[in-house]
């Protein structure tokens, strides 16, 4: 029954900031125990993986990242988001919000459409 859905921009200059939210309905962003990711997929390549904010607010990054991101959350609007700073080209993706179970599950109905991100000048 949850429904996510990414927003922002389709296109953004190198050097700038990424600014993406996930907005999370038919169930709380905080409640025991889902992890609130982000994923992307360059094209021709496969899943790449972002990162999290928990239902606490626990932050993890992909260490190949972590740099450059941020995740935060919105709980009175029920989003979270990420922050992707002095993006390159390489960052031009396809950007997915999903929910994982505590178990580590990812279910078909749990991700967002996704929103296709080009990097460039």
């Amino acid at each position: 029954q949850v429904q996510l859905q990414e927003s922002g921009p389709d296109l953004v200059k190198p050097s700038q900031t990424l600014s993406l939210t996930c907005t999370v309905s038919g169930g709380s962003i905080t409640a025991n125990y889902y992890y609130w990711n982000w994923i992307r997929q360059p094209p021709g390549k496969g899943l790449e993986w972002i990162g999290y904010i928990n239902y606490s607010g626990s932050t993890h990054y992909n260490p190949s990242l972590k740099s450059r991101i941020s995740i935060s959350r919105d709980t009175s609007n029920n989003q979270f988001s990420l922050h992707l700073n002095s993006v390159i080209p390489e960052d031009t993706a396809v950007y997915y919000c999903a929910r994982e179970e505590n178990g580590g599950t990812f279910r078909n109905g749990d991700w967002g459409q996704g929103t296709k991100v080009t990097v460039s000048s």
